[in-house]
């Protein structure tokens, strides 16, 4: 199998072609697991400026990191980056660096005090968004202080402190992978990412945004991401062919389907069935409260 440098993690690792995309294997970004970047993605990625690189990199892998370890799949281009790393998803403070790590040790572990290694640690500052080494120690005293965490060696446990922080935040259960079908506009785009996506969160899902373009390349990734997830919503705003595609699809699998839409296109929607009845909003705000609301029965 051909090796190749990994751009976030620094490593060489295994890849495999598929596609348009390679497959990357069981590097720091996805250990035990993989991702797949656009081939012709690599270059342009290389070739960014060494300031952009050191401010961005280690966020796209602690991003990979953390979505890998949900089981979601990622695939990723040149063009993801930027949006990826200006998310307001990505943990900015030490507070919420911390959390990511006592999320991740909540996924692992099935109560307080049950052991979870991590190792190598050097390699595994990506589990809180860290630049460094360093800072991911730093990260680490700071919860073992606050009594959230207890070290030994390369072996950590969560405190009945922690593990209750630690629920509590990922609403009171682990968070179940969901898919977001939505067309391609810009501005809708960025209602969801903003508003939607992390009230869904909150009700106990992992919601990950897929768009349809006329550029993104329809690869079998995406089918298997649906059927990995354990809900879909699906907007038919736009009137994206691809979104009641994916939908049926998910249909298919007996996964549940949230129809959504926009009031300007609830009267002119392509299919006209009994089965399909949008939830029909003006607003994200709005939409945000009937979503909450369906979701919490």
């Amino acid at each position: 199998m051909n090796k190749k440098h990994c751009l976030f993690c620094d490593e060489i690792v295994p890849i495999k072609p598929e596609g348009d995309y390679d497959r990357y294997i069981g590097c720091a970004c996805s250990p035990g697991g993989f991702y797949s970047l656009r081939r012709d993605s690599y270059e342009p990625i290389n070739s960014l400026p060494h300031p952009k690189k050191r401010d961005m990199l280690h966020l796209i892998s602690a991003y990979i990191r953390e979505l890998t370890d949900c089981d979601e799949k990622v695939t990723l281009a040149a063009n993801d980056l930027e949006s990826i790393a200006n998310s307001p998803k990505i943990p900015v403070t030490i507070e919420d660096k911390g959390n990511r790590l006592l999320q991740y040790l909540y996924r692992h572990s099935e109560g307080p005090e049950e052991p979870v290694v991590i190792q190598p640690l050097s390699g595994s500052y990506n589990l809180t968004y860290s630049p460094n080494l360093q800072e991911l120690v730093y990260i680490i005293d700071k919860l073992i202080n606050e009594q959230l965490l207890i070290r030994e060696g390369m072996s950590f446990k969560l405190t009945g402190k922690g593990w209750s922080e630690a629920a509590a935040n990922a609403g009171g259960k682990k968070l179940k992978p969901c898919v977001v079908l939505i067309s391609d506009e810009g501005d809708l785009r960025t209602e969801w990412l903003e508003i939607l996506l992390p009230k869904i969160e909150q009700c106990g899902y992992l919601p990950r945004l897929l768009t349809h373009t006329k550029t993104q390349s329809r690869e079998q990734y995406s089918l298997e991401l649906i059927a990995d997830s354990k809900l879909m919503i699906a907007d038919l705003s736009g009137q994206s062919p691809e979104v009641y595609f994916a939908a049926g699809y998910a249909l298919g699998l007996n996964i549940p389907v949230i129809w959504t839409v926009n009031g300007s296109d609830a009267d002119n929607l392509f299919v006209q069935i009994q089965d399909i009845r949008p939830m029909v909003w003006d607003t994200a705000e709005e939409l945000a409260v009937l979503l909450q609301q369906r979701l919490s029965l």
